[in-house]
């Protein structure tokens, strides 16, 4: 994958920008290696990413299993906040993090499209490839 680390980063910040509540984001590799973070020392971007794709990986087979179809997203609610996992096509996917008040609405309707946008960035073949 090439990608220019800084339009990466740049999409991922305007996601938080566009949906109230969302705190971290975090870009991987369908398997769960991180290819990048924008969230606080808080979070383990590499953790956060590998525990992602195995949700995903859980929700693409009920999916299968179930006759549902292909998985676009799974929400997780906690106590304290969110994580949405977010398929990327086949090859990645996008971890998010909001706090209790995050706009879950508003997110839904926002995040295909960065989804699209990172997908787009990850298959470029210009730029150069930057993990972490």
């Amino acid at each position: 994958m090439t990608i220019k680390n800084d339009e990466l980063t740049a999409e991922m910040r305007a996601l938080r920008d566009r949906v109230v509540g969302v705190t971290d984001v975090v870009v991987a590799s369908a398997d769960g290696l991180l290819i990048t973070a924008e969230a606080d020392d808080t979070v383990d971007g590499e953790c956060l990413a590998a525990l992602t794709a195995a949700a995903l990986s859980i929700a693409r087979r009920t999916g299968a299993a179930t006759g549902k179809g292909l998985v676009q997203h799974t929400v997780s609610r906690f106590s304290g906040g969110y994580l949405v996992a977010q398929a990327i096509g086949d090859m990645a996917l996008m971890a998010v993090l909001g706090d209790s008040g995050m706009d879950v609405r508003r997110f839904h309707a926002e995040s295909q499209v960065s989804a699209d946008r990172i997908g787009l960035l990850l298959t470029s073949e210009t730029g150069t490839t930057q993990v972490g």
